[in-house]
């Protein structure tokens, strides 16, 4: 039931958002002349997906967690992409695609090794990643893998699908602070 919401849902969001997504594309040209990121992520059962987001950072910035990147490599407008959320627009395209679902674990990098085992140890990666969850509505990022690994798990064993319309709800009303970078000093 909920791949029959994640695909009605993300369709839907997709053609509602339409030209939001045009908007920022021409504007993310004129940011870094590159406005969309697609970056290999970890997916149900460990395979291997190309995630799709509007770019935030700089086309300089190296291929690592957000938790590790500078804050000085996120661009002004890159910042208010990530403050409203809307860089994660496109991930729609990998719900329709059945690579991602609405809600599930944050899909993680392949050199994030401590979290990819935590993850493995606790079946985290037996279902489709998702674009939020229990853990980015209470602002578990990546940075702490045992935690993070934990609550995904528990939002797994209990999720319903009043569950999955409120993470949902949260997230586009302000919830959670999306991933966290490190600040400069």
């Amino acid at each position: 039931m909920l791949k029959a919401l994640d695909f009605s849902l993300s369709l839907l969001g997709l053609i509602a958002t339409f030209p939001i997504l045009v908007i920022i594309l021409l504007l993310g040209f004129f940011d870094t002349g590159s406005p969309v990121f697609i970056q290999e992520r970890v997916g149900r059962n460990k395979k291997s997906f190309k995630l799709i987001k509007f770019r935030t950072m700089s086309i300089e910035t190296k291929s690592v967690a957000s938790h590790l990147a500078s804050s000085s490599s996120i661009t002004k407008f890159g910042a208010i992409l990530r403050k409203t959320k809307i860089d994660e627009l496109p991930q729609l395209i990998n719900v329709l695609k059945g690579e991602m679902s609405l809600v599930g674990p944050r899909p993680n990098l392949f050199n994030q090794n401590e979290l990819t085992c935590e993850r493995d140890k606790l079946g985290v990666y037996n279902v489709r990643p998702g674009i939020t969850g229990l853990s980015q509505v209470n602002t578990i990022d990546m940075s702490t893998p045992k935690l993070l690994a934990e609550t995904d798990k528990k939002m797994i064993d209990t999720l319903t699908v009043k569950d999955y319309f409120k993470y949902i709800l949260m997230t586009v009303t302000g919830s959670g602070s999306g991933d966290r970078v490190k600040t400069d000093k």
